[in-house]
């Protein structure tokens, strides 16, 4: 300060205790410095939205919920009226800066993290279902928003309307963050409708960024008066330039030179280098300040750096695994506190324009569920699914805090109408998540409604194979059935082969995607034979087949989850996964691996798609397979879909020159008629198609069985066993009595009947087995 006669008077603020000597006379003593104060401060947060946390998960409420709590708690409505002198203490107005400080560190690594875990691609890849329901549930509710918002204009007072606009743009919000994490912590987001969930809210988000972001610079060069038309102009055009000049630094600067670099220079299954980790964290702070200086979103910048990013290991693992921690769980979680911290529920002054908050707020929730189950009904999702949908996107969490919070300190909302928003946000978390719980069946992680299997990919799109091998001579029965599924330029396989490793000593599971351009490393020596002979093969079929080698480092007991993970993220249309018993060159078991089994069995029963085991018997064949003119291939046809998916399989391969294919129809003149006649037609429907292409084919017949029981079934497989190089057959039959008697025989029911039959130890012939089960399809 300035004395008398223009002296200047300074003094220093301690922030910390002169140690255990220093004069503390008492707990409140002890406040009045700022770091103990912080420190007092984030551990009685940290404890109490913990403890909430642990309470609210026995009922399954969302850990948002504990986190606003926690600070109604700690803040003016409860501790403040109890004893307003403590609260002081602990949490007095000139501290706030602090933790609104960590808070926005915390919510700029968040939304960086956030943007590292996305996957841009999706948008590209999302299908017609997604754009629809995205477009729709950002027009209709921005439409209906200006409507309503004009019509509150003309009869709110002129300083309320910015409070009102503000609250119906954040409501109309589905943003990405938000519905991510519901979906994590009910852990769906590996179903039907995760996914679609993720890339509606994707491309919405991503939509209603850019639109917010014009949209502002753009009312930036028309609201000031015709004086300062021209400077306001030239204001918005340099901070449209200025936001361009960020975009593609990071996007054609940052991503393919140093992103890339950093990937290649870092060997195949080592974490990325702390020196990198440390430098992209600096990156993050420097876009989060460029971005609040141009005038947009501070998290803006960090959100595009973190899109940039790309998706898995080495990069973007090793950030999330780094980052993660740090900022989800002791970070981020500050921002819905201190927003509980700040507002006092019991004071209220204009109840009245509350009210209308609180209106508009659950209003919008309701017209965006309508909309949404609307778009939703249109794209034929499921109704009940559809209801689900509308519920998840208009999932409210830190986003929508950390909006309201931001306008709070630009003065745009009142202390009020944050105090509203808070607990619309606080009650539409736990609304929906008990509302999701009531509607979606937990029991299916990776099925969905969406038919990703034989019978619905046409001759004249891409084929998607998930080949799975342990060992190096599965990988070679792998390739063998993929040569013969007629890969061409019109019909292209897209073969996505997933080495298994099981997990030794203390190592972390992990994911390598071989196809990063990484240094090789130690481990890549058990592995590096299979990658090879898969490159190989695409080499040989360049054009016709494009391979991706990944290998799963994991325990077996979630081995099955890295493949249908990888099934359901690739949306592949069959499984191929190896038997668990392998003989050798003189016809002798070598393996029954029961890990491998059990692997299998999960696999079928979770699967998102169509799976196939195959039982490969190669090794047993004295001759090459060359010798031969054609590769022979058998389908047994018994009825159902299994079946049916085996000959949809069939029939694609009927269309190489290389392949003859033989299908083989059992009868039975005593087997009743299917009680479900639909099941009939669609049987009828796939030997019809058969027929056709018998007609214009001749290298393929169909053959006619009459079978009384299942000893003739017997009969015929051991005559067709030196006839054939592959039997394919499907897993599930209902009563057949061409079955009779083979059901109580049967030692792997993971194979079916006729599959256990098959794959039976005492056959002694070179032929191979695949056990063919259709994608299990969530009923409507």
């Amino acid at each position: 300060m300035e004395l008398p006669g223009g002296e200047l008077c300074s003094g220093v603020l301690p922030n910390h205790i002169g140690g255990v000597w220093g004069r503390i006379n008492d707990f409140k003593s002890l406040l009045k410095y700022d770091l103990p104060r912080l420190q007092f401060q984030l551990a009685f947060i940290y404890i109490l939205t913990e403890s909430f946390h642990k309470l609210f998960r026995l009922v399954h409420l969302p850990r948002i919920a504990a986190e606003i709590m926690a600070g109604i708690l700690l803040g003016p409505t409860v501790l403040g009226n109890i004893n307003k002198s403590l609260e002081n203490s602990i949490f007095p107005p000139e501290g706030e800066v602090f933790l609104a400080t960590l808070s926005r560190l915390g919510y700029i690594f968040f939304m960086f993290l956030i943007g590292v875990k996305m996957e841009p691609s999706l948008v590209k890849t999302s299908g017609r279902r997604a754009w629809v329901m995205a477009v729709i549930t950002v027009v209709l509710p921005l439409a209906l928003a200006l409507i309503v918002s004009g019509y509150l204009d003309t009869i709110l007072p002129l300083y309320r309307r910015p409070t009102v606009r503000t609250v119906i743009q954040v409501q109309t919000m589905s943003p990405f963050p938000v519905v991510a994490l519901l979906l994590m912590d009910l852990e769906i987001v590996n179903t039907e409708l995760g996914r679609l969930a993720l890339t509606s809210a994707l491309i919405s988000d991503l939509s209603s960024t850019t639109l917010s972001t014009f949209t502002s610079f753009t009312r930036l060069g028309f609201i000031s008066s015709t004086a300062q038309s021209k400077f306001s102009f030239f204001m918005m055009m340099q901070a449209l330039s200025f936001t361009a000049i960020l975009f593609v630094s990071i996007v054609f600067v940052v991503r393919p030179f140093l992103f890339k670099w950093i990937i290649k220079s870092t060997p195949e299954g080592k974490p990325v280098k702390g020196f990198y980790i440390t430098m992209i964290a600096a990156l993050v702070l420097l876009s989060a300040t460029l971005s609040d200086s141009i005038g947009l979103p501070y998290h803006f910048g960090p959100f595009i750096l973190g899109l940039c990013v790309p998706v898995g290991p080495p990069l973007g693992s090793t950030l999330v695994e780094k980052l993660d921690s740090v900022t989800s769980g002791l970070l981020a979680p500050i921002m819905a506190t201190y927003c509980g911290l700040i507002i006092d529920l019991t004071q209220y002054a204009d109840l009245r324009f509350q009210g209308l908050i609180f209106n508009i707020c659950f209003g919008s929730a309701f017209v965006k569920s309508l909309v949404t189950v609307i778009a939703a009904l249109v794209t034929q999702v499921p109704i009940k699914d559809a209801f689900a949908l509308s519920v998840i996107l208009n999932a409210q969490g830190i986003v929508q805090m950390a909006s309201y919070l931001n306008n709070n300190l630009n003065m745009t909302i009142d202390r009020e109408t944050l105090a509203s928003t808070t607990v619309s946000v606080l009650v539409t978390s736990i609304i929906i998540t008990i509302v999701i719980r009531f509607l979606h069946d937990f029991s299916k992680t990776y099925t969905g409604y969406q038919k990703r299997n034989l019978m619905h990919s046409t001759l004249n799109s891409e084929l998607r194979i998930l080949a799975c091998v342990h060992r190096h001579d599965e990988a070679l029965a792998a390739i063998k059935l993929l040569e013969v599924s007629n890969p061409t330029r019109e019909s292209p396989i897209a073969a996505y082969a997933l080495n298994l490793v099981e997990l030794l000593g203390r190592a972390s599971p992990l994911i390598i995607n071989h196809s990063l351009g990484q240094k090789g490393s130690s481990s890549s020596s058990r592995t590096q034979p299979m990658i090879d002979t898969f490159t190989y093969f695409e080499t040989q079929n360049r054009g016709l087949v494009s391979v991706q080698v990944f290998t799963a480092f994991s325990l077996p007991k979630y081995m099955h989850e890295d493949i249908c993970s990888l099934a359901f993220d690739k949306m592949v249309s069959l499984i191929i996964l190896p038997f668990h018993r392998k003989w050798n060159y003189q016809g002798q078991m070598i393996l029954d691996s029961s890990m491998f089994r059990s692997i299998n069995r999960f696999v079928l029963e979770m699967a998102p798609c169509s799976v196939g085991i195959l039982v490969d018997r190669r090794k047993l064949r004295h001759t090459s397979p060359v010798d031969s003119a054609f590769y022979r291939v058998s389908v047994i046809f018994l009825g159902g879909d299994d079946d049916r998916e085996a000959l949809a399989y069939i029939k694609r391969m009927a269309y190489s020159s290389a392949v003859q294919v033989t299908v083989v129809q059992l009868l039975s003149i005593d087997d009743k008629q299917s009680e479900n006649k639909w099941e009939t037609i669609l049987d009828s429907e796939s030997l019809r198609d058969i027929k056709h292409l018998i007609s214009t084919r001749d290298n393929i017949v169909l053959q006619q069985e009459t079978v009384n029981d299942g000893s003739d079934t017997t009969s015929l497989i051991q005559e067709m066993q030196d006839s054939f190089d592959l039997i394919i057959v499907g897993r599930r039959h209902k009563d057949f009595r061409a079955l009779q008697g083979l059901a109580q025989w049967s030692e792997l029911p993971e194979l079916g009947v006729l599959g256990d039959l098959l794959s039976s130890p005492d056959i002694s012939k070179p032929v191979s087995v695949l056990v063919v089960q259709q994608q299990l399809v969530q009923l409507h």
